[in-house]
């Protein structure tokens, strides 16, 4: 065969190979993405080596119709069960190996693992997200130990929000991962903390029975002190213009749980003016109405959904822009944004064409897709940050 006949049948070959990856491509079931991960640990009976886990996330893949939650290995899992947590409604759901995990979207799946498979009860809408509650317990010897009247918690937690639910008598002697300590209605004691750190929290603690006498309960001003802030559902990424502008966009997710509920009420903050308000209601992706009042220099913005029914959720992402002079502006020839956040997750993506110079607070820094630098700001404590951000242009 000439060389130019064998380079011609090579390139044949290779246009047929590329043929069928961009054929397997297109077979390839979209890749699983998720968000919003919490994970509540209740230790039963000493001795059992058992604890109940609720694991709450959100599935957020346009179109996909099923969720793949791993069990870990070394735990054996029972008593599962899975809710939709909009609707309250129980989810279908089997069992699968990890070659099957893989195929529909769960990319690096152990083959030899298992996961729990979720019908959900409809695809993901394409601007929205499915929000689930996956119930199951655990029996792990290496994770879950009795020593006398002490009981051991040992593992590592990849999952960012998490709580521990120590057994009713039992009080923390110790726990080396810096969490909020709580009592539960019941009297049992919650550990609870945000790990805000890129690597697993390689959580120990111990308890140990304790006899207590009758709860006494706290007074008001003091329990509302008390929230979990790891359990939170509020979160809000602001998108920053041009400094000139002094304006911002942002969108704020919020979960409403009181039934009966049908608007939130966003009171603009004093310095800020909004506009192009408008809302999405996660759960469907539907768009919703709202109004705008005033009262005086107050301003506050009406965002109205259909009202929360008994056993139901809905979830809101609410879109604004702001402008405030203030606290954000340009100095020189260096931007400045100047502002409080109340909330534990905050993320401020910088102007495009922007390189960041200071940041008071410590914060992830990534780079978007569109090649503009973000902060993620993750706050576990109950109280306000104080956040001071520089950046000046990129020479062109």
């Amino acid at each position: 065969m000439s060389q130019s006949r064998l380079v011609a049948r090579l390139a044949v070959i290779a246009t047929l190979a590329a043929n069928v990856g961009v054929r397997l491509q297109a077979q390839q079931a979209p890749r699983q993405t998720q968000a919003d991960d919490y994970t509540r640990y209740e230790l039963l009976a000493p001795g059992t080596a058992k604890f109940r886990i609720l694991y709450e996330v959100t599935a957020t893949t346009p179109g996909v119709q099923f969720f793949f939650n791993a069990i870990r290995r070394g735990s054996v899992a029972s008593d599962e069960s899975v809710r939709d947590l909009a609707s309250g409604k129980p989810l279908g759901f089997d069992v699968v190996n990890g070659r099957v995990a893989r195929e529909q979207g769960v990319r690096g799946a152990d083959s030899t693992g298992e996961y729990i498979r979720v019908k959900l009860l409809r695809p993901v809408p394409k601007d929205g997200e499915i929000r689930l509650l996956i119930d199951k317990t655990y029996y792990d010897t290496m994770s879950y130990q009795a020593r006398g009247d002490t009981i051991v918690f040992n593992r590592s937690l990849g999952i960012k929000r998490n709580s521990v639910v120590l057994p009713a008598g039992y009080e923390l002697v110790s726990c080396n991962f810096p969490s909020q300590v709580l009592q539960e209605a019941d009297g049992r004691v919650k550990i609870s903390f945000w790990n805000n750190t890129p690597a697993e929290a390689p959580l120990q603690l111990r308890a140990r029975r304790v006899a207590v006498g009758a709860d006494v309960a706290l007074p008001n001003e003091i329990r509302r002190r008390l929230d979990e802030r790891a359990h939170q559902t509020r979160e809000i990424v602001y998108y920053l213009q041009q400094p000139e502008t002094h304006s911002f966009d942002l969108y704020h997710d919020y979960t409403e749980t009181r039934t009966g509920a049908a608007e939130y009420r966003n009171v603009v903050r004093a310095g800020s003016s909004v506009s192009n308000p408008r809302a999405v209601l996660l759960d469907t992706g539907e768009e919703l109405r709202f109004d705008t009042q005033r009262a005086g220099d107050t301003v506050t913005v009406v965002f109205r959904f259909p009202a929360v029914k008994a056993g139901e959720t809905t979830r809101l992402r609410m879109f604004e822009t702001y402008t405030d002079t203030a606290r954000y502006k340009l100095v020189g020839d260096q931007l400045v944004w100047d502002r409080s956040f109340g909330r534990p997750a905050n993320a401020v993506v910088l102007p495009a064409g922007w390189l960041l110079t200071n940041a008071s607070i410590p914060a992830a820094v990534s780079e978007t897709s569109d090649g503009r630098i973000r902060l993620d700001f993750i706050n576990p404590r109950p109280d306000d940050i104080a956040v001071l951000v520089t950046a000046r242009r990129r020479a062109k």
